[in-house]
């Protein structure tokens, strides 16, 4: 008995010591040490809901460039395009990799209107929202080639053709197509609407004369703008881009109504835990801030800072369901549901 007593003093010694040494906090690792403790363990899937070349393509790009060159990911972002549908085979490919916290996804507003318009079974609610990064804008182009110098001209040339005028824009039913519409209605024009898989084949087909106008986003046509292959006639913008001083608006051309955005933001599968929804703000909340992507906004006039800039939290699930409400009554308005 006298021994088994001196045993257990021992081993209550010992382990008294060993608890000092180790000091607080080094008990078994619980799920909430797990969680806190997230990061990707593999590549991340970096979808990116259109095709090559265009806005969202050479963002998501931009994107992964940023990330590796600062050593912010401890596993490379890869960047796939699916641009089928008008973004239907991205939004079905992110429902049906719920819960996988390595797939991320760059949205545009056809985030909202396909769904609305296509019967896939979801909605933007399926989804994890991760930030908004900018809000991009739109302008009316033609190529430079044209006689066309501005929009009374466009009008009268569009209504000269009787409905055979080309107007080339992504998938119908997504932003140039509403855009388009939008003109279509301010003005009494009606045009042949010509859809791609992405901007960047918009802004080519431009130039290579297979259409006759295009509503591209700035990313996607100013280097053939810069390279005085195509001429911009108006910005769908409240102000005048300082990128384009001498580009008048809509509204200063007397059609107020005629202001439109597409939203760049990061996306992710719904179910994810939240310590990886956080590991990803964080993450995108550094890049907003980096001198690489606050100049390429600058450059593509695009909105990344203030009221349209970065997004995040609670006010980005209500700009969510602010755009939704607001594409349902676009698309309504115009027949396409």
């Amino acid at each position: 008995m006298r021994r088994l007593k001196i045993n257990q003093w021992i081993f209550v010694t010992v382990l008294g010591f060993l608890l000092i040494l180790l000091g607080p906090g080094t008990g078994p690792l619980t799920d909430t040490d797990a969680e806190a403790a997230w990061q990707p363990k593999k590549p991340i899937t970096f979808v990116i809901m259109a095709g090559k070349g265009g806005g969202a393509d050479r963002i998501a790009r931009l994107m992964q460039k940023i990330v590796q060159q600062h050593g912010w990911s401890p596993q490379p972002l890869i960047p796939v395009n699916k641009p089928g549908g008008a973004g239907a085979e991205a939004l079905r490919f992110l429902k049906d990799h719920h819960g996988d916290s390595h797939v991320i996804m760059v949205t545009l507003n056809s985030f909202f209107t396909t769904p609305l318009r296509a019967n896939l079974g979801l909605s933007y609610r399926d989804f994890t929202p991760v930030a908004r990064m900018a809000m991009d804008t739109f302008i009316l182009w033609v190529n430079s080639n044209s006689p066309i110098e501005n929009v009374n001209e466009y009008v009268k040339a569009v209504k000269s053709k009787h409905g055979t005028w080309k107007m080339g824009g992504t998938g119908k039913g997504q932003e140039d197509s509403l855009v388009t519409g939008m003109l279509q209605e301010a003005y009494g024009i009606k045009t042949t609407y010509v859809p791609y898989k992405g901007g960047g084949k918009v802004a080519s087909e431009l130039i290579g004369g297979h259409v006759d106008s295009t509503v591209n986003n700035p990313s996607e046509q100013i280097s053939w703008f810069e390279a005085g292959r195509s001429r911009p006639l108006a910005a769908f913008t409240p102000e005048r881009l300082p990128q384009f001083p001498k580009v008048p608006t809509f509204q200063e051309l007397g059609k107020g109504g005629m202001v439109y955005y597409m939203q760049r933001s990061i996306n992710a599968p719904g179910g994810i835990p939240n310590a990886a929804r956080q590991w990803y703000v964080e993450l995108f909340t550094k890049l907003s801030k980096s001198e690489e992507w606050q100049t390429y906004c600058k450059k593509k006039a695009l909105h990344c800072t203030g009221e349209l800039g970065f997004l995040t939290g609670r006010d980005l699930g209500k700009f969510f369901a602010t755009e939704d409400a607001k594409h349902k009554k676009l698309l309504k308005a115009m027949g396409e549901i």
